[in-house]
């Protein structure tokens, strides 16, 4: 996929900025822009929300250097936090980058609830300062990662870019929702092409080790519980993350041609709680146990993506089919497991 959609790119000498960097999406995409010639910036706050040794050796795997800002090379890793408006407008000044991947957030549905000037913050005025400057060294586009959680609960799917999006469930859906509006602001006042990526629920190698697929291939493959909320029936368009990091260098490629989009990103097969757990069961050879706990507050029943509009304007077509991606997902669990065992 990624070669179909990212043809057309060709690198200059500036560099590209991608926030999160050391994150899973952004490693990977940061790997992937430097296998095709171009310079990477990556800057990551390393956040405490799951271990920094985790974030390093994300960074590790794509090839970033962590330095500072004077450092050079193919994929540098600046330490520095979005919402410092100090420390993010010394990044610009310095690289001066032709674009911009902004994939930077504090994630996660439940954990927003606790806090949700915590995500707010993160998350909207990290973005605000990320397109400010942006603006202000005269990048070319920027791409920012949104979510499939701005839609909400609606009732028919698959879920379209155009559908009412007015009515997030969480304080994680509506900072991404926030995000989307500022992006169509600032595209309104500046004309900085900007793209808006709803992500539909990405696994694979590197995912967050507090999402649901990690989490669950860990602890069923050591013979642990774990918690299925609902009956079962909830489902997810789980998507691979090579073919997200192919959406994401295709939006890139095609984003100054429309000026200010939303695409969705997902696999258009959605994928119930109960078949998750079950295909889990097959790659890693073992049972699951599995307790029962009702719904959670801000949980969405299904995600559906509707992806034919990204087919058709940026080339976006996901050729990972869940079994082979969960496959690949466990296969490097097991080799991470056995580079840090003693």
């Amino acid at each position: 996929m990624a070669d179909q959609t990212t043809s057309k790119l060709v690198f200059g000498e500036r560099p590209i900025l991608v926030t999160g960097a050391a994150g899973f999406i952004g490693s990977h995409v940061s790997a992937a822009i430097m296998a095709r010639g171009g310079r990477v910036v990556g800057v990551d706050n390393f956040d405490l929300f799951y271990g920094r040794e985790i974030k390093s050796h994300n960074a590790r795997e794509a090839g970033l250097a962590h330095g500072t800002a004077s450092s050079r090379g193919a994929g540098v890793l600046v330490e520095c936090d979005i919402t410092d408006e100090a420390a993010i407008a010394r990044v610009f000044d310095e690289y001066k980058p032709q674009g911009v991947i902004h994939l930077a957030a504090k994630a996660g549905v439940r954990p927003s609830i606790a806090d949700p000037a915590g995500y707010m913050h993160a998350n909207v005025t990290g973005t605000a300062r990320v397109l400010q400057h942006a603006t202000r060294v005269g990048c070319s586009r920027v791409v920012m990662a949104s979510s499939s959680s701005v839609y909400g609960n609606p009732e028919h799917a698959p879920f379209h870019e155009d559908l009412d999006v007015s009515r997030p469930i969480s304080p994680y859906a509506a900072s991404k929702r926030a995000c989307e509006l500022l992006a169509s602001t600032h595209h309104h006042l500046t004309r900085l092409p900007i793209a808006s990526l709803r992500f539909f629920t990405v696994y694979g190698p590197r995912q967050r080790p507090d999402l649901a697929i990690s989490l669950f291939l860990s602890r069923i493959s050591k013979g642990e519980t774990i918690q299925m909320f609902g009956d079962g029936s909830t489902a997810r368009d789980y998507t691979f993350i090579d073919d997200i990091v192919g959406g994401v260098l295709g939006a890139y490629e095609a984003i100054p041609r429309f000026g200010e989009r939303v695409w969705n990103l997902g696999n258009n097969k959605p994928v119930a709680l109960r078949e998750m757990i079950t295909t889990i069961e097959r790659a890693v050879g073992r049972d699951a146990i599995v307790e029962r706990r009702p719904m959670q507050a801000g949980d969405v029943e299904r995600t559906c993506a509707d992806i034919s509009r990204a087919q058709r304007e940026i080339g976006y077509v996901p050729r990972t089919g869940f079994d082979d991606g969960v496959r690949k997902h466990w296969e490097w669990m097991k080799d991470r497991a056995n580079e840090t065992r003693p």
